[in-house]
């Protein structure tokens, strides 16, 4: 079930950029949380890069600082209809994300930002499978979400902003491994980095150059 804050987040664009600004500045801000899971990587101007999830289009106008061949997908028409006017440089295709309608092996870059926990195991299970599907050999899915505090400092600030603004997926994801749900897919290497006492995962995870 969805918190009240939640739809009204998703209807008013500027309550949702305030709260994603106000939660970033625990990684040293709104630039920083949205291409966390890029650290490393090399990306040119040629390469392609799907924005997962990418709702209004916050994550995906950093991207395109990165390459001139971002695209971005979400099932929401509403949310597409924004980002097309705030991120005029990227293409947009509406779908769902467990049965993306893109063509097989065509992205060098994943990404998903802090989308991952509204979905159901088994809908995150589908999603993994059609992020192998849509990445080239040896491609990258990059992916920033929620974690189980390992200090329990973090775990008060946390709590709030989940029963404030999430639904009972976000708390069945922290008790979920995701490392281990790509790895069995046959991610590998598959790299996690924890920030915010452990509150916040950035994973990256490889589809193996001969598949």
């Amino acid at each position: 079930m969805a918190t009240l804050l939640r739809p009204l987040s998703y209807r008013y664009q500027w309550l949702y950029d305030t709260i994603s600004r106000t939660a970033a500045l625990s990684v040293g801000g709104e630039e920083r949380f949205r291409t966390l899971a890029l650290e490393g990587l090399t990306l040119v101007s040629t390469s392609q890069i799907l924005d997962l999830c990418c709702g209004s289009g916050q994550t995906t106008g950093f991207l395109t600082r990165y390459s001139d061949h971002v695209t971005g997908l979400d099932a929401s028409p509403r949310s597409l209809q924004r980002a097309r006017h705030n991120v005029p440089g990227a293409t947009f295709v509406e779908g769902w994300a467990e049965a993306m309608p893109l063509e097989d092996s065509r992205f060098d870059v994943v990404h998903s930002s802090a989308a991952i926990h509204e979905m159901e195991a088994d809908q995150r299970q589908k999603i993994f499978m059609e992020v192998w599907r849509v990445l080239k050999p040896g491609g990258i899915f990059t992916l920033v979400d929620f974690h189980r505090p390992h200090n329990p400092f973090f775990w008060p600030g946390l709590a709030v902003f989940l029963w404030l603004f999430e639904t009972h997926t976000a708390w069945q994801m922290l008790q979920a491994t995701l490392t281990a749900e790509l790895g069995t897919l046959g991610f590998y290497p598959v790299q996690c980095r924890y920030y915010g006492g452990g509150s916040l995962q950035v994973i990256q995870a490889c589809k193996p150059p001969q598949t």
